[in-house]
């Protein structure tokens, strides 16, 4: 019987790292660079971890065409004092 080992980070974290260094990814890029790293999850999993994030108001997911999306990350904005 095999057994599944904890990941050190979660996907979400994963997620925001890569849009850090990325600024803005399609949907399908952006399932292959954490399939890449995390083997186990699937479309399905990574549409949860965006809704999520875009629910948290971390991201920002955008339709660019009929089944692709943009993702974002959402900038952070400065109050002036």
């Amino acid at each position: 019987m095999a057994s599944k080992t904890w990941k050190t980070r979660p996907v979400e974290g994963f997620i925001l790292e890569t849009l850090v260094k990325k600024d803005a990814v399609t949907d399908t890029d952006l399932f292959n660079i954490v399939n890449e790293e995390f083997d186990d999850v699937g479309f399905a999993d990574l549409n949860h971890c965006l809704m999520n994030l875009e629910l948290e108001g971390k991201i920002y997911v955008s339709s660019l065409t009929k089944g692709k999306r943009r993702v974002e990350l959402v900038k952070a904005k400065r109050t002036v004092r």
